[in-house]
C-alpha cells in the first residue's frame, strides 16, 4: 500500500517563504479555529493539575478523579522525568526536523504501519490535510520497536528515546493505579484490564507544527479524541497550541514549566463506563513560531476485551459500551469513517 498522491513536507513548504497556504490545507469554514459561533475560543481558563506527589493521599485521588470527569486532561508535576531528560529529548527531535528533506526522507513512512517520518494520516485521496509532520514509532511491546526505523541523528537521539519511553511507561503505570482508586476499584484493576505491565502497548509520535502564513484557515491537527488508554503529551513550553473542547468552547492550553499534559483515551472511558471522559482536542498553528512536541500513547493489549467494569454498571447506570477489543475498537471507528480515523487507526492521534 502506498500513499494516494505525492506527499508533501509541511516544514518545506513553511520554509519556502509562500504567504498562501495550498488549498489542500484549507479547512470549511465551520472547523476553523473560532469559525464557528458555538466553538468560540476562550482562553482564561486552563486545565486543573495533579501533583505525582501528593498521589497517595485520598484528596489528591478525587482531585484528580475530578479532572478525569470534568475535563478528561490534566498537568501532572512532580511525575519523576527530569526536567534534563524532557528537554533533551524534546531538543534531539527539534534537531532532526529541522535536517535537510532528503535526510529525513530516509525514514520516509507508508500507511502500511505509519512508523517513520509522514506528512499526512490517511489514504484518501484528495483529503483535507493537516498543517504539521510527524515522526511515529512503536515503542512496547518491545518485539514491535524497529531500531532501524529510529533516527540516528542526532548521535544521542536513541538513547534519549528509550530513556524518555522507559520512564514515561513508569509514569503510566503509577497513574493507572490512582485512576483505578479513584473510581472506587482496587488499584491493579485498570493495569490488568490493559494486560498488566507485560500486555501493555505503547507509542510515539513527535509532531512538528510549522509557522504558518495563514494560521486562521489551517489546524495543525484536527478534533479527535484518542482511541487507546492514556496519553502523555510533553508540549512546547514556549508556543501553546493543544486546545481542549469544554462545552461550546475550545480553551487554549497554557503550558506550566516541567510538568506533562495527560489525557484519558477511549479505552479508558469505556473500562469507567464513561466516569472518566475521552474529550475531543486539537492542534492551532502559530504564524511565526514553529511547535515541537512530543506525544506518548499507553494502550491495552490489542486482542483483550475492553468492557465497563462491573463494578461501575447497575440498574441505574447500565454498561454504555460493547464489549470489544482494541484491534476490533480501531477497525470498528475506522469503518465509521470517525474525523481523524487515519490518527486513530494507528494511535497516530495526538497533540
Amino acid at each position: 500500500m502506498s500513499w494516494p498522491e505525492p506527499v508533501v513536507c509541511v516544514q518545506s513548504l513553511a520554509e519556502s517563504g509562500i504567504r498562501t497556504i495550498p488549498v489542500r490545507y484549507v479547512k470549511p469554514p465551520c472547523q476553523r479555529p473560532g469559525g464557528a459561533a458555538m466553538e468560540s475560543v476562550e482562553v482564561q481558563r486552563n486545565i486543573p493539575v495533579v501533583d505525582m506527589a501528593k498521589l497517595e493521599s485520598a484528596a489528591a485521588v478525587r482531585e484528580m478523579a475530578e479532572a478525569c470527569r470534568e475535563w478528561g486532561f490534566f498537568h501532572v508535576i512532580n511525575h519523576g522525568i527530569s526536567g534534563e531528560v524532557m528537554e533533551c529529548v524534546k531538543e534531539s527531535w527539534k534537531q532532526f526536523f529541522d535536517q535537510p528533506l532528503d535526510l529525513k526522507k530516509q525514514y520516509a513512512n507508508s500507511p502500511m504501519t505509519y512508523e517513520g517520518y509522514g506528512s499526512r494520516l490517511g489514504i484518501e485521496k484528495g483529503a483535507i490535510l493537516d498543517w504539521s509532520d510527524y515522526f511515529f514509532l512503536n515503542y512496547m511491546p518491545t518485539s514491535l520497536r524497529n531500531p532501524a526505523m529510529w533516527p540516528a541523528f542526532p548521535p544521542s537521539s536513541k538513547k534519549l528515546i528509550e530513556e524518555y519511553g522507559n520512564e514515561a511507561v513508569k509514569l503510566c503505570g503509577k497513574l493507572m493505579k490512582r485512576l483505578s482508586v479513584g473510581l472506587g476499584l482496587k488499584e491493579e484493576y485498570l493495569l490488568n484490564a490493559f494486560g498488566g505491565e507485560e500486555g501493555i502497548g505503547a507509542c510515539m509520535r513527535a509532531n512538528m507544527y510549522p509557522k504558518c502564513p495563514q494560521p486562521d484557515l489551517t489546524l495543525g491537527l484536527s478534533p479527535h479524541s484518542d482511541p487507546g488508554g492514556i496519553t502523555i503529551l510533553l508540549p512546547d513550553h514556549n508556543v501553546p497550541g493543544l486546545q481542549v473542547r469544554k462545552g461550546d468552547h475550545w480553551i487554549t492550553i497554557d503550558p506550566i514549566p516541567n510538568a506533562l499534559i495527560v489525557n484519558i483515551g477511549d479505552q479508558i472511558q469505556v473500562l469507567s463506563n464513561a466516569i472518566y471522559k475521552s474529550v475531543k482536542h486539537r492542534v492551532i498553528v502559530n504564524s511565526n513560531k514553529d511547535r515541537v512536541s512530543l506525544a506518548f500513547f499507553y494502550n491495552p493489549k490489542s486482542d483483550l476485551i475492553i468492557e465497563p467494569a462491573k463494578e461501575l454498571v447497575s440498574e441505574e447506570r447500565p454498561a454504555l459500551f460493547p464489549r470489544m477489543t482494541f484491534d476490533e475498537y480501531r477497525l470498528h471507528i475506522r469503518k465509521r469513517g470517525i474525523c481523524g480515523t487515519s490518527q486513530h487507526e494507528q494511535s497516530l492521534e495526538s497533540t
